[in-house]
């Protein structure tokens, strides 16, 4: 399943992406691939391949997950996507 996630926060998007980065690997684990677009400096959208939407649940809901959000007033809008052929 294709999701769009679009990611607001306070930090700067260095940092945002530097926390993405030390969660690749749990993200490996419920999707195969994703890339980030930079809107500005505090908003990012993520276009991801979920092939397991429970891992994935359980993932976005990890302390570590929570914890950052929390700290970085981070808000996340998920979108699912359906290719138009």
């Amino acid at each position: 399943m294709n999701l769009c996630v679009e990611s607001t926060f306070d930090c700067t998007v260095d940092d945002f992406r530097a926390a993405f980065r030390e969660s690749e690997e749990e993200l490996r684990r419920c999707a195969s691939e994703w890339q980030i677009g930079v809107v500005n400096d505090h908003k990012v959208i993520i276009m991801v391949n979920v092939l397991d939407m429970d891992a994935l649940e359980t993932f976005m809901d990890s302390p570590k997950i929570t914890q950052w959000n929390s700290d970085n007033n981070c808000i996340d809008v998920i979108y699912s996507l359906e290719r138009i052929n």
